[in-house]
């Protein structure tokens, strides 16, 4: 049942990552000055606009999605606490995926409008810890390899820094799209972050934009430390695959440096395209698959059960 929670609440997360990248403009048209307008139109008093198709089927999708994964997760916390004997650190755990599901929950209800970045900070980062938390009980209660060699004691505490490192970059990824930062940096090669504010990292304060400079130069600073975090990403990963690849966990360094070319390929795409939202969603699903392979060199030998 792990498992599957864990693919529901990636669909989730996919789906949120679609309806919020696209009421930020991605996708939309005449680009790029439309980047941003919705955000825009509201400052200024008026009504949102009518959902278009895709994104009236996306917002039914998603809480079809998320209610079914809520009963599932609500199995799994009686099925956990019900066993005999009881499955504690299990139901721990999917103690959390209800605490964090209900939160969710109520912050889409009641912030269905809003435009602060916090709101999409405590989206999306509730979205990937309910990932990672499915993820981790689904490892726990897998049954054990017995073909899986130990892994040295280094690795778990490399794997969580890892973790904890992409969890970040995700935030600062957050912050470019909630802060329409997206094309604060238009250039590969450089930026100009004389424009640039702190006050674009305040998740508390609503982005100020003008139709006549789609490209946002104060989120300029915003969008170049997403971008020297994903060197910090790459300077944590790197040593990690090599320790895996030495431990025999082949598969998981084989994983990470592939995933970690992907992402490198999707962001550069981004930039050189003009935040095409294929793309944009693509970079994010491939943030959660990588989460995932990270949270597995994490995991003790896993053990049967039902949970």
């Amino acid at each position: 049942m792990a498992w599957i929670c864990a693919v529901f609440v990636l669909v989730i997360t996919s789906l949120s990552a679609f309806l919020r990248l696209s009421k930020a403009g991605l996708g939309c048209e005449p680009w790029p000055q439309c980047y941003g307008q919705e955000l825009r139109a509201q400052q200024q008093g008026a009504e949102p606009a009518q959902a278009d198709t895709a994104t009236a089927a996306a917002r039914l999708a998603h809480r079809v999605i998320a209610s079914t994964a809520l009963l599932l997760i609500l199995v799994m916390v009686m099925t956990a606490l019900a066993s005999r004997p009881a499955l504690w650190p299990e139901g721990r755990m999917t103690l959390w995926l209800l605490f964090l599901a209900l939160f969710l929950a109520v912050l889409g209800r009641w912030t269905s409008d809003a435009r602060l970045p916090a709101v999409t900070l405590g989206n999306l980062l509730g979205g990937f810890a309910m990932f990672a938390v499915s993820v981790r009980l689904a490892l726990t209660t897998a049954a054990p390899s017995s073909t899986a060699s130990p892994a040295p004691r280094r690795l778990a505490p490399w794997a969580w820094l890892g973790a904890a490192v992409l969890m970040a970059q995700v935030a600062l990824g957050g912050m470019v799209s909630a802060g329409q930062a997206g094309l604060s940096c238009p250039e590969l090669g450089g930026c100009d972050v004389s424009a640039g504010t702190w006050q674009a990292l305040n998740p508390w304060v609503e982005p100020q934009t003008d139709a006549a400079q789609p490209h946002h130069p104060a989120g300029a600073l915003v969008h170049v430390l997403h971008r020297a975090g994903s060197l910090l990403v790459v300077a944590v990963l790197l040593p990690l695959a090599l320790l895996a690849w030495r431990s025999g966990r082949r598969s998981s360094a084989g994983l990470i440096l592939a995933l970690l070319g992907v992402q490198a390929a999707l962001g550069v795409a981004l930039v050189a395209g003009g935040l095409p939202l294929s793309m944009a969603l693509a970079h994010n699903m491939v943030a959660a698959l990588l989460l995932a392979v990270l949270l597995g060199l994490t995991a003790p030998p896993g053990r049967r059960s039902s949970t």
